[in-house]
């Protein structure tokens, strides 16, 4: 299930984006530069992400069934990644070709002060929307470094909406600069320059997307203090002569599989083992609200041994 900032962040770059888009073809239209077209289309390519990140949110709702019995929580992963292939094929191939066409057959910009002045807004709505997003992941991220959250991350809809806000705040400042210099020095083929440029961010934010995206969609353990919780309830539980294996999966940024592997004393009756699963079970549940399920297995460490050494 996603949280409401992962829609609330999405939201505000759909409206965002949608209106600079508008506004940027429209100048593009009128002063034949590059750079904005390039603009233009990267700003269409992210409304179009965000819908797609809207998709995932709604389809990994979905309950599970007999063809998806852990559900659907990893919609949200490839949609996730289907964004980065399209910031790559169509924003970063798009801005690519308009540059070299443009490198071609060169043409100055005519109106470069209708590209200023929509350069100037689109910085202004980018940067609102920007600022939602960079708020809610620096909330989500606690005292984790900013590279570190991306990293170890499980809610793929925020940081994919701040790095395309941040690629397009970026290339919004190489836009300007490409179509004020071209007009300072009379050099036509300063915008062509621009729009390559912007196709150089767009490539490697699509990298560092489809990158973090991949490890969601292979399968990727809950966070170690997560992990560390729950070696603790189970320390705390007498009974227990060791716990031979925890695994842990999620399948969505709120839907975690919890295997656990515990041999327990001789001693103990197998209505108190019972017991002692129903309770452990209740309290991983209960300390970790984004454990959905829990499968707690009770196994002899030398029965564990043999599991393990048995070829594949």
């Amino acid at each position: 299930m996603a949280s409401h900032s992962s829609k609330k962040v999405i939201y505000a770059a759909l409206a965002g984006n949608s209106l600079i888009a508008a506004t940027k073809f429209a100048a593009a239209a009128a002063t034949g530069s590059s750079a904005m077209f390039s603009e233009a289309i990267h700003s269409v390519v992210d409304t179009g992400n965000q819908g797609l990140l809207l998709l995932g949110l709604s389809r990994a709702r979905r309950p599970a069934d007999k063809a998806h019995p852990f559900g659907h929580g990893r919609e949200v992963y490839f949609w996730a990644f289907v964004v980065a292939l399209l910031v790559f094929a169509v924003g970063a191939g798009l801005s690519f070709y308009e540059g070299v066409q443009k490198l071609l057959h060169p043409a100055p910009v005519t109106d470069v002060y209708i590209n200023y002045i929509v350069l100037g807004f689109a910085i202004l709505f980018e940067a609102g929307s920007w600022w939602v997003a960079f708020s809610e992941f620096r909330a989500s991220k606690g005292a984790q470094g900013y590279l570190e959250a991306v990293r170890r991350s499980k809610d793929p809809t925020i940081f994919t909406v701040l790095f395309e806000d941040s690629a397009a705040m970026l290339g919004l400042v190489v836009a300007f600069a490409a179509i004020a210099l071209g007009e300072a020095l009379d050099l036509a083929w300063m915008d062509a320059a621009g729009s390559i440029v912007i196709g150089v961010i767009l490539t490697l934010t699509a990298a560092i997307l489809a990158y973090e995206c991949k490890g969601l969609l292979i399968g990727e353990a809950a966070r170690p203090e997560v992990v560390a919780g729950i070696e603790r309830i189970i320390a705390q539980r007498p009974g227990i002569d060791r716990a031979n294996e925890l695994l842990t999966l999620h399948f969505g940024p709120e839907d975690v599989l919890v295997t656990v592997s515990l041999d327990f004393s001789d001693t103990l009756s197998s209505s108190q083992v019972e017991a002692a699963i129903s309770e452990i079970e209740r309290r991983i549940k209960q300390a970790f609200p984004e454990i959905t399920r829990v499968f707690i297995e009770a196994q002899s460490w030398q029965a564990h041994r043999r599991a393990q050494a048995r070829p594949g």
